[in-house]
């Protein structure tokens, strides 16, 4: 295969990572990333079988698991019960009891309690003229995903400032060579996010209510109930995931709708639906997907060893020629195919059809009540490249 490098911390592939995916897709079906040691993969084809291969997976095979420094210990003792992070019998043990809790039926309600929290929070958007405008992510693309997680897992919604902060600092620790700094804070949120779980766990034996808490506690798999550690990591990883993505996915789109000029008439009931799938596509939320070798084995052309690991480009894959028509161009009106952004196989997110509810009611919403809504400053990116979003987005309504 060959090497290409490439700094993942570089401002210009920071704010625009999609030329150098093309490089990498025409250097061959697998290429080496120098800078991140690690061979990736950045076709359609090859990402989603990479996905669904169960020759590969997130758990380390026996024998090659990382040894923890004591300063991330703590952040291990929660993401070691993490469904995202493992395989086998645990992992569909785990995803079946959080389904049974978090099921289609249960977010399809959610659809009144979201469009009013669109209209509460854009009811309180600042009023008059300001030169610079203000911060839509602040103002609405994160409190939107933030309030509907913590209602539906039944924690308060005054913390979410506080549930923002512990989670952000705790994904942090998956950007490739983050630093050390980065995983002492990792380790700091998620000791004090899991001490509040277990407090609000405590609550929920003794006076259950109708949130997900309390159904993830009554929830069974062939008469196995979830652990305490388990529900505390499990609800850490709803809350986390559950509003992460989603406030980049929110950003993402009303900054490619304004930047297009996307006519209005692509948001409604009809076109909706394509025109998230579109969105998803063009710019998704999350570029990099790692994946283990579980058996020495050829995949694409190239040998790997037990213990390898490799990369999934979904931002890549999304982008692929071979599987779009112009896919540099955003097209609400293109024929919908399975995107990348979700992820796929036996980890595709849980949380993807709250997501895609979420964006197909606040976008239409947010543009019909700020029918003149423009941007006052370029929109930048944040300097997590494979964690894909704005630092800010300033508009005028």
């Amino acid at each position: 295969m060959k090497t290409l490098i490439q700094d993942p911390k570089s401002p210009a592939f920071v704010q625009n990572p999609y030329g150098f995916y093309d490089t990498l897709r025409a250097s061959g079906p697998i290429a080496f990333w120098k800078d991140l040691e690690l061979p990736v993969v950045s076709s359609y084809d090859g990402v989603q079988m990479g996905l669904k291969d169960r020759r590969f997976g997130r758990e380390a095979p026996e024998g090659f698991k990382p040894l923890i420094p004591d300063h991330l210990r703590p952040f291990y003792d929660v993401d070691d019960h993490s469904m995202l992070e493992l395989e086998g019998d645990r992992h569909r043990r785990l995803r079946g009891l959080v389904l049974r809790a978090f099921t289609s039926r249960r977010i399809k309600e959610l659809a009144p309690e979201i469009t009013q929290t669109c209209h509460d929070l854009i009811d309180a958007f600042p009023d008059g003229p300001a030169p610079d405008g203000f911060d839509l992510l602040k103002a609405y693309a994160t409190p939107l995903p933030i309030r509907i997680i913590s209602n539906l897992l039944g924690v308060p919604v005054e913390m979410g400032d506080q549930l923002l902060a512990w989670s952000n600092a705790m994904v942090a620790v998956y950007t490739p060579l983050c630093s050390h700094e980065t995983e002492v804070a990792a380790a700091v949120a998620a000791t004090a996010f899991s001490d509040f779980m277990r407090s609000y766990i405590d609550k929920r034996r003794t006076d259950p209510r109708d949130d997900l808490i309390t159904h993830l506690i009554a929830a069974e798999e062939d008469g196995e109930k979830l652990t305490t550690q388990e529900l505390i990591t499990t609800c850490i990883l709803l809350l986390n995931a559950g509003h992460e993505a989603t406030v980049h996915s929110i950003g993402l789109a009303v900054k490619t709708l304004l930047d297009h000029n996307t006519p209005v008439e692509m948001l409604d009931d009809t076109r909706i639906d394509g025109t998230v799938e579109e969105l998803l596509r063009y710019d998704p939320p999350l570029h990099l997907f790692q994946r283990w070798v579980n058996e020495d084995t050829v995949f694409l052309g190239q040998e790997f060893k037990r213990g390898d690991k490799i990369g999934l480009l979904l931002g890549a894959a999304n982008r692929d020629d071979d599987a779009w028509d112009d896919p540099h161009v955003f097209n609400p009106s293109r024929k919908v195919k399975q995107n990348t952004a979700f992820g796929g196989g036996i980890h595709f997110c849980v949380g993807a059809p709250l997501a895609r509810l979420e964006m197909r009611i606040a976008l239409p919403v947010l543009f019909e009540r700020c029918p003149e809504l423009q941007l006052t400053q370029p929109p930048r990116f944040g300097n997590t490249w494979h964690f894909h979003g704005l630092e800010t987005l300033m508009v005028r309504p």
